[in-house]
C-alpha cells in the first residue's frame, strides 16, 4: 500500500497526488508546492490497485528527519490511511538512522500528529498562506 519511490513513474504519481490536494483543494501556489528539495528527498507513495492516493516526503533537516508534503486524496480520507502513511514514514526515517522527526503541521492537524507522538514546539506561523505549528517527535527508536 505504501512504498518508497524508486522510479520516475512513481515520482510522477506522488506529484499528481500533491497537485490534487495542495494545488487544487488547498489552493497552494505551484511555486510554493514544488521546490528544490524534491530532488534530494525520500518520497513515499500510497497506491491502491494502481491508483495513487497518498504522498509524503522525508528530508534531512540537521539531525532531524523532516516530514513534508503529506497528502491523502479526498476519496481515501476517513480510512485511517493518513495514520498508516505517518507510521510508514516513521519506519523509513528510523531505517535511515534518524532518532527525531520534525513536521510543520497545519493547525487543524495537531491532534492527528499528537496521536503519533509529536508535540507542538513553538508558536503558530504562516506557511503557504495557512497557519502551522512546528511539531517534533524525539523518540522514533
Amino acid at each position: 500500500m505504501f512504498k518508497v519511490v524508486i522510479n520516475f513513474e512513481d515520482l510522477i504519481k506522488v506529484f499528481i497526488v500533491r497537485g490534487i490536494v495542495f494545488l487544487e483543494e488547498q489552493k497552494v501556489p505551484y511555486g510554493i508546492e514544488r521546490d528544490i528539495y524534491d530532488y534530494t528527498s525520500t518520497h513515499v507513495l500510497g497506491e491502491e490497485n494502481g491508483e495513487p492516493f497518498g504522498a509524503g516526503r522525508i528530508r534531512k533537516f540537521g539531525d532531524y528527519a523532516k516530514f513534508e508534503r503529506i497528502a491523502i486524496r479526498k476519496s481515501h480520507r476517513g480510512k485511517k490511511l493518513g495514520h498508516e502513511l505517518i507510521d510508514f514514514m516513521i519506519s523509513i526515517a528510523k531505517e535511515q538512522g534518524y532518532k527525531k522527526v520534525k513536521i510543520h503541521a497545519q493547525t487543524y492537524l495537531t491532534e492527528f500528529y499528537k496521536k503519533h507522538g509529536f508535540a507542538i514546539a513553538g508558536e503558530i506561523f504562516q506557511e503557504a498562506g495557512k497557519e502551522h505549528y512546528t511539531m517534533i517527535r524525539t523518540n522514533i527508536d
